[in-house]
């Protein structure tokens, strides 16, 4: 008889490529992180020079919302 383990995995593990990384980020080594970064800067150099500066705007465009709960939640004390 085995025992089970009756942890639920988060949800975004389920996604097919971001879930691995996630996972890895979150149980990985402390380097993971570091080639994480690496990738993102990879991908947004590669959408530079295929798209322009129009790939940039986007990127940049996609942080506001996150920047803009950040300027909040330091507004809050939080």
């Amino acid at each position: 008889m085995t025992i089970q383990s009756t942890a639920r995995r988060p949800w975004y593990f389920s996604i097919p490529v971001l879930g691995w990384v996630a996972h890895d980020l979150t149980y990985g080594t402390k380097d993971n992180i570091l080639y994480f970064l690496v990738i993102l800067l990879t991908l947004v150099v590669l959408a530079v020079k295929t798209w322009g500066l129009v790939a940039l705007a986007m990127i940049a465009l996609a942080t506001v919302p996150v920047i803009f709960a950040t300027l909040i939640l330091i507004t809050l004390g939080k």
